[in-house]
């Protein structure tokens, strides 16, 4: 089963080239399988770095995936390559939104999903840049397909967002609210974002605003904590 959009092969494209994801890094389950989830990093960071803490959680129960973003040149950059789940000039909502990036990789984490088995649960977190792509798979999955129109078939259990943003957030009420079905699952989606107030890259007022413009969408099972300081992963 493949989610890929029409402009991408197993990676993104930019510029008519084709962008190809890295490693993907998994963490085995120590006791029953019950959940799956695919865990995104940040801007310039790796999936090795996650898996490693990742699997020192006790949580014995939830096989982790953790990819690594195609290395392209980055618009906050100045066009400098590093890797990336789509391009940014921006790390807030007010950017311009890189659909087609944006696209490829929500595929690409829908792929990664398409294989596990149907009694698990799915999921999808993600940090920073990783967090963008998490709740953009978030509202993929609410309205049931993709920015560029493909169907997205993966049923996400549950979303989670450490200090990122929320992409598209400016044309995504018109896209749920029309749709009755659309409005039936953004109500029950599970969502969990996380963001300090002392976060200097993305920051906190971002993450707030993205969990507003979520909530008056209509993501009415969404929580939304907030931590003094930088945020801190492990206590969660």
């Amino acid at each position: 089963m493949s989610f890929n959009s029409p402009t991408t092969g197993s990676g993104s494209r930019t510029s008519g080239r084709a962008l190809e994801f890295g490693r993907t890094h998994v963490v085995r389950p120590k006791g029953k399988h019950q959940a799956t989830i695919v865990w995104l990093h940040g801007l310039g960071d790796n999936g090795s770095s996650w898996s490693q803490l990742l699997e020192s959680l006790p949580l014995p129960n939830i096989k982790w995936i953790c990819p690594t973003a195609p290395t392209r040149p980055v618009a906050i950059f100045g066009g400098f390559p590093c890797t990336a789940w789509f391009d940014v000039g921006d790390l807030s909502e007010d950017g311009p939104d890189d659909v087609d990036g944006l696209d490829a990789s929500a595929a690409h984490v829908a792929n990664l999903l398409s294989t596990e088995p149907t009694d698990i649960k799915l999921g999808v977190g993600g940090f920073s840049m990783g967090a963008a792509i998490a709740l953009y798979s978030a509202t993929c999955c609410a309205q049931g397909k993709f920015g560029n129109g493909n169907p997205y078939r993966i049923n996400l259990s549950v979303v989670v967002g450490l200090s990122g943003w929320l992409p598209c957030s400016r044309s995504l009420r018109n896209k749920i609210e029309g749709s009755q079905e659309a409005m039936r699952r953004a109500a029950s989606f599970p969502l969990l974002l996380c963001h300090g107030r002392g976060d200097d890259v993305v920051q906190y007022q971002h993450g707030e605003k993205s969990a507003q413009v979520l909530s008056a969408t209509g993501f009415r099972n969404l929580t939304f904590r907030t931590y003094n300081g930088y945020f801190n992963f492990l206590i969660l």
